[in-house]
């Protein structure tokens, strides 16, 4: 999701627009593109997600062993 959102980030023409349209700070995600902020808030990744239709989905569940 990390990379997903970074490449996401580096092909938008404006992180002001970002900004407005999600509610994550400029400072924020500039620093998250350059690789200096690792990890962002869980809410912070979920607009971006959204605003650029990323999607994650769950993938089945296992089947466990000896039951």
């Amino acid at each position: 999701m990390t990379e997903l959102l970074r490449a996401a980030l580096l092909a938008a023409p404006s992180l002001n627009a970002i900004q407005k349209a999600t509610g994550v700070r400029r400072q924020t995600l500039a620093a998250f593109m350059r690789g200096e902020q690792v990890s962002i808030h869980l809410a912070s990744a979920d607009a971006l997600a959204e605003h650029f239709g990323i999607v994650s989905t769950m993938p089945p569940n296992p089947k466990r062993k000896g039951g």
